[in-house]
C-alpha cells in the first residue's frame, strides 16, 4: 500500500514538474535542433552520404564468390570416366570459387572515393546551415514572446493606474469638485484599455504556440518560457563595419561552405567522366572442381573427385573504350557544364551573403535610431504627462485633453518596447552572420 502511494506521489510530481518547467532560450534551440524533422532528415543525408564512401572503399577490394550447382540428367549424358555417352541416370555437383580486382580504371575509383568524402563533408555543413536557421528562428519566436509578454504587463499596469484613477475621480465627482464627464471618460479609457489586454493576451498566446509548434510541443497550454529581466540592449557589433562583417562571414558561414565543397564534388564529377576514356585492366581467378554419381557406373569416392577433378584459372581482361556513340563524351560535357554551375552558385551565394549583411547592418543601424528615438519619446510624454496630471488634479486640465496625454504616454511605452526588441533581434540577426553564437539572451 505504502509503495503505491509513493508511485503515485511520484508520478505526479513528475508530471507537475513537467508542466512548470520554464524554458529558457538555450533550452529551446537544443530541443529544436534534437527534435526538427527536417534537422533529423538532414542528418539521415549525412549518413547516407557515409554508406556512398564504404561503397566508394569498396571498389578497391576484390570481389568473392563461391557458386555450386546440383544437377540431375536421367537418359542419354556423358560418363566423366569412359568419357563415353551412357544412358543412365547420373547426378552432377559442381563447385566453383571466383574472385576479380580491379586493377586500373582511369583513376575512376580514387575520384569516386574522393567525392565521397566530399560529399560528407557538404552534407555536415549542410546539416548545420540548417541547424543555425532552425536557431534564428527560435530566438525570433522566443523574442516574440517576451516583447508580447512584456507589453501585456504595461498595459495591466496602465489599466491598474486607470482603475485608480478612476477612483479618486468618482470621489472628487461625489464632492462635486469635478464633472461627470470627467469620470466618463476615465470609465471610456478603461474599456479601451481592456478590450487591449485581450488582443495582447491573445497575440502572447499565439507566440506562444507559434513556439511550441516550432519545438513539436503538443502541450502549448503547458508550455512556459523563463522570465526574462531587462535585455540587454548594445550595439557592439556596429563597431564592424558591413564589409568585415562579410569578410568573416564568407569565410565561416556553413552555406558557403557546402556550396564550395560543391564546386569540388563538380570537378571531380569532370574527372570521373574523363576516365572512362581511358582503357581498364581486371585480374580474375577461377577454381571450380565437381563431383558425378550415377548407380549404373563404378567411380571414385567423392573425395577422389573432388580432388582429381580441381582446376584453377588465372586471367587479364583489358577494355580499351573506342566508340560508344557519343555516351562518354556526352558525359564529360555535362560534367563541365554542373561544374560550371556550381561555380556560378558559388558566387551567388557569396552575392547574396553579401546583399542581405548590407541589409542586416542597415536595419540594426535603423533599428539603432529607432530605438534611442523611441527612449527621448517616452522619457518626454512621461514628463509631459506629470505636468498634465499635476494641471488636472488642480483643475486646470479638463478629462479629455488629461486622458489624451495619457494615452500619448502609453503609445511612447509600447513604441519603445516594441523598438526595443526589434534593435535586440535585428542585432543577433547580424551576430549570427558574424559567427557569434546566440547563447542565452543576455540579461
Amino acid at each position: 500500500m505504502k509503495t503505491t502511494l509513493y508511485l503515485v506521489l511520484l508520478v505526479s510530481f513528475l508530471k507537475l514538474s513537467a508542466q512548470t518547467k520554464k524554458w529558457t532560450l538555450r533550452d529551446c534551440v537544443q530541443y529544436a535542433i534534437e527534435n526538427n524533422i527536417a534537422v533529423k532528415q538532414s542528418e539521415m543525408d549525412v549518413k547516407t552520404a557515409k554508406v556512398n564512401r564504404r561503397g566508394a572503399k569498396g571498389n578497391f577490394l576484390p570481389n568473392l564468390n563461391v557458386n555450386m550447382r546440383h544437377s540431375w540428367n536421367i537418359g542419354l549424358n556423358t560418363s566423366p570416366v569412359t568419357n563415353t555417352n551412357v544412358t543412365a541416370t547420373s547426378q552432377t555437383s559442381i563447385f566453383g570459387l571466383s574472385a576479380g580486382i580491379t586493377l586500373y580504371d582511369g583513376l575512376q575509383n580514387s575520384n569516386q572515393l574522393h567525392k565521397a568524402n566530399l560529399a560528407i563533408l557538404a552534407n555536415q555543413y549542410q546539416l548545420e546551415d540548417m541547424k543555425d536557421n532552425i536557431s534564428l528562428r527560435v530566438v525570433n519566436a522566443y523574442l516574440q514572446i517576451l516583447f508580447s509578454k512584456e507589453s501585456l504587463g504595461t498595459l495591466k499596469k496602465q489599466a491598474q493606474l486607470n482603475i485608480k484613477e478612476r477612483k479618486q475621480t468618482q470621489e472628487l465627482v461625489n464632492l462635486g469638485s469635478k464633472p461627470k464627464g470627467d469620470l466618463l471618460e476615465i470609465e471610456a479609457s478603461i474599456a479601451s484599455q481592456e478590450q487591449q489586454i485581450v488582443n495582447a493576451q491573445n497575440t502572447l498566446k499565439i507566440a506562444k504556440l507559434t513556439l511550441a509548434n516550432l519545438l513539436l510541443i503538443k502541450d502549448a497550454d503547458a508550455f512556459e518560457i523563463a522570465d526574462q529581466k531587462n535585455l540587454l540592449v548594445e550595439a557592439g557589433i556596429l563597431d564592424y563595419n558591413s564589409k568585415a562583417i562579410y569578410n568573416k562571414a564568407v569565410q565561416n558561414r556553413n552555406d558557403i561552405k557546402a556550396s564550395a565543397l560543391n564546386v569540388e564534388i563538380s570537378k571531380t564529377d569532370v574527372k570521373i567522366s574523363k576516365g572512362n576514356y581511358q582503357p581498364t585492366l581486371s585480374g580474375s581467378y577461377g577454381f571450380n572442381t565437381n563431383y558425378y554419381f550415377s548407380k549404373l557406373l563404378t567411380l571414385p569416392n567423392f573425395e577422389s573427385q573432388i580432388a582429381d577433378n580441381k582446376g584453377h584459372a588465372f586471367g587479364l581482361n583489358l577494355s580499351i573504350p573506342i566508340f560508344n556513340r557519343f555516351a562518354n563524351s556526352n558525359e564529360v560535357r555535362r560534367a563541365e557544364i554542373n561544374y560550371k554551375k556550381a561555380q556560378l552558385a558559388l558566387e551567388q551565394s557569396k552575392v547574396n551573403l553579401k546583399d542581405k549583411i548590407n541589409q542586416a547592418h542597415n536595419d540594426l543601424k535603423g533599428a539603432l535610431a529607432a530605438y534611442k528615438a523611441a527612449l527621448k519619446t517616452e522619457a518626454a510624454r512621461k514628463e509631459a504627462f506629470r505636468y498634465s496630471q499635476n494641471k488636472f488634479e488642480l483643475g486646470l486640465l479638463n478629462s479629455f485633453d488629461f486622458q489624451q496625454a495619457k494615452t500619448r504616454l502609453e503609445m511612447s511605452e509600447n513604441d519603445l518596447i516594441q523598438a526595443k526588441y526589434d534593435f535586440f533581434f535585428k542585432a543577433k540577426v547580424l551576430e549570427f552572420y558574424f559567427g557569434i553564437p546566440f547563447g542565452e539572451l543576455q540579461i
